[in-house]
Formats: structure tokens, C-alpha cells, sequence
């Protein structure tokens, strides 16, 4: 199978998650990267275009020019990655999108709730594909829970707890990838909430298939001087009557990127670490823990799908975008052929990125009226 012309949009040389997503998209040989706008500058892009071997006639000074050539050529790309600050994503997926090409964003959807509304249209009007990159969705013992969730092991969810405290923003940063995540111009309305809470409520909603109804929040900006917040505590109230917390922060000194799920049943509990990814803890309910490993005892189908390694041998964060990108491949590739894709491809979509949005919208509207109750739309 002939690999996916893919494009970037931002990812520059100063920029850490565009080498993330490079890496990613050639993990499993699927992808092909041909062309880019790297920056917001037309020398940072040649310059960034350069370091990373594109050639001359393919790195563009701006998204737009980029979308309108290469939709023009032959050999044009079928797929981009969007991986600027939050703000760009609408403008920029927008205008490959209306050209039939294939959109690949990193998260949050984007920075207002009005680019939202108009980004869930684009995608709905284009015959391309949208894929948001929640990464931890891509895990194997994330598939793994919400297989053992979806067939009953655990009987009817009660109670979901998702934390996810960093340290990096305890004190006041100066540069790139802390300047653009603490101005609300480029960030949004949401600091922690945006950049990490929601990978938390992605990550509890993906496993559990509950959606949140209405939430109370807390949100604090500790740090002086900060636009956004740095920590929220969530209290969560799902559809069906299911219970929740989150707690996101990056005001918590000790912890580097300790994402927690736990969620528990009529007959057990589940819980799992980022920081340890290929364990799960299983606890029938009135039985000792048993520990699941990824390609291990007890693991299924849905795990062992994610997997490229021997048992024992650790995968974790760039495996797991990886498992996003060669997802989509799939879904591209089918489209290309004309066929149905892989009856397991599970990607995060427009719809996982508008809740998102919702859900630091909701967020900020409920900590702004002394943590008022706040209903999510259906």
C-alpha cells in the first residue's frame, strides 16, 4: 500500500509537538511527509522546512498558499497535521478541509466556542475526514478497559474518577510552550482545563462510553499575574446517573504527567496510570486485584490490536499518537480505495473535540458563579 501524502501546518524547529507528530506518523510506515508551513514566519518555515529535509519547491510560506498548490497538484498531500496553538486550528483545517483534504488536529478543538460551532460545519460540509489526536485514546490498556467496561465486567458504572496534575507551571515560564498556553488569545477560555482537562474528560468519557451531563467547577490561577487557570477541581454528573471528579493542574510540584482513570462498578473496578501505561488493575468486586499487562494474561483483542512489541517491553506516549495516525491511516486509505475501513478503527473525531469545548466552556461559566451546576448540551 502506497504511504499518505501528509502535510504539517505549524510543528516548527522551537515547536516540541510537531516532532511528536512526525514520529508518530511514521511509526508504522503509513505516512509520508512531502510539504509544510511550519511557522508563522516565512523564514522560521523555509528555515524549519530545511532542518527537517522537505523540499524547497513544497515548504510554504503560510497555510493557505500550501492548501491552495497542493490541492492543485498531481502528487498533493491527502492528509495534513495541524499542530499550531489552539487558536490557528479553525482557520487553518478549514481551508483543507473545503479541499477534500484529510485533517489531522492536535487538541483542543480550537480557542472559542464560536470556532467550534463553525468547525463541527466544515467538517460536516467536506467529504474529508477529521481526526482529533487525544493520544491516551490510543493506548493499549485504555482499549483494554473499555472493552472489559463494554462487556459487563464490571457491571453498571457508579463512580468515575480522572486526574491529571503536572508540575511544569508552578512558577512563571518564559517560553514558547508556556507563553502561548497562559494567553487566552491563543489558548482559549481554559488554562489546565483546556490544555490537560481535557485529555482527562476525553480520556473517562472514551473509556467509560458515559457522557457528561451537567458539572460544578472550581478553577484557580495560582500563579500571580496568570490570565488562565492552573488548577480546577470538576465534580461530574453523567448521563444515567453515574457519578464523577476530575482534577487537572499544573500548579502540583512532583508530578511530571500523572494521568489517573479509576472507574467503578456493581461488580468491580478498574485503574490505570499513564506513568505505568501498560498495567491495568482489575478488582472483581470481594476478590484480591489482578493485574492486567499488555499482551499478558487477561488482555484482549482491543489491547493486543495496539500493540507492536513482546510482552514486557514498555510502550507509552509516542506509540500511542501513533496508534491515532495509523487509525486514520485505515480510514484514508479506505476512502481512497472505495472501501469500508477496518471494522476496529476507533478515533477521536469532530464530535470528541466539540465536547471538549463544551466541557471547558461549562467549566468556566460554572467556576465563575461560585461553582454553579452547569448543564453540558445533549
Amino acid at each position: 500500500m502506497s504511504r499518505i501524502r501528509l502535510g504539517m501546518v505549524g510543528g516548527g524547529n522551537d515547536a516540541f509537538i510537531g516532532a511528536v507528530h512526525r514520529i508518530a506518523s511514521r511509526i508504522d510506515d503509513r505516512y509520508e511527509l512531502v510539504a509544510g508551513a511550519l511557522s508563522s514566519t516565512p523564514e522560521k518555515s523555509r528555515a524549519s522546512g530545511q532542518a527537517i529535509g522537505l523540499p524547497e519547491d513544497r515548504i510554504y510560506d503560510d497555510y493557505k498558499q500550501m492548501a491552495i498548490r497542493e490541492a492543485r497538484l498531481k502528487n498533493g498531500i491527502e492528509a495534513v497535521a495541524i499542530v499550531t496553538p489552539n487558536h490557528v486550528h479553525f482557520a487553518a483545517a478549514r481551508e483543507f478541509l473545503k479541499r477534500g483534504i484529510h485533517v489531522i488536529c492536535d487538541k483542543p478543538l480550537t480557542s472559542t466556542m464560536a470556532d467550534a460551532r463553525k468547525f463541527v460545519k466544515a467538517v460536516e460540509s467536506s467529504d474529508a475526514l477529521f481526526v482529533l489526536t487525544h493520544n491516551y485514546t490510543g493506548y493499549p490498556m485504555v482499549r483494554q478497559a473499555r472493552e472489559m467496561i463494554s462487556a459487563g465486567d464490571i457491571g453498571a458504572i457508579r463512580v468515575v474518577q480522572v486526574e491529571y496534575p503536572q508540575d511544569w507551571l508552578s512558577e512563571e515560564q518564559d517560553f514558547k510552550q508556556a507563553a502561548w498556553r497562559t494567553d487566552p488569545e491563543r489558548s482559549g477560555a481554559g488554562g489546565s482545563t483546556g490544555d490537560i482537562g481535557t485529555h482527562a474528560h476525553n480520556l473517562a468519557c472514551f473509556v467509560t462510553g458515559l457522557t457528561v451531563e451537567s458539572l460544578a467547577a472550581d478553577l484557580q490561577a495560582f500563579v500571580s499575574g496568570r490570565q488562565l487557570d492552573d488548577n480546577g477541581h470538576v465534580m461530574l454528573r453523567f448521563r444515567g446517573g453515574a457519578r464523577g471528579m476530575l482534577w487537572c493542574s499544573q500548579v502540583a510540584p512532583g508530578n511530571e504527567n500523572a494521568l489517573r482513570l479509576r472507574v467503578y462498578g456493581e461488580k468491580g473496578g478498574l485503574e490505570w496510570s499513564q506513568e505505568n501505561p501498560n498495567q491495568l488493575w482489575f478488582t472483581p468486586l470481594g476478590e484480591p486485584k489482578r493485574l492486567i499487562t499488555r499482551n499478558g494474561a487477561g488482555a484482549g483483542d482491543a489491547a493486543a490490536r495496539m500493540s507492536r512489541v513482546p510482552p514486557g517491553h514498555p510502550e507509552g506516549y509516542l506509540e500511542g499518537f501513533a496508534n491515532i495516525y495509523s487509525e486514520a491511516a485505515e480510514a484514508i486509505a479506505a476512502k481512497r480505495e472505495g472501501r469500508e475501513p477496518a471494522a476496529e478503527v476507533t478515533y477521536p473525531g469532530i464530535l470528541d473535540g466539540l465536547k471538549g469545548m463544551q466541557f471547558v466552556d461549562a467549566c468556566v461559566r460554572s467556576s465563575s458563579r461560585n461553582s454553579a451546576w452547569v448543564d453540558l448540551p445533549d
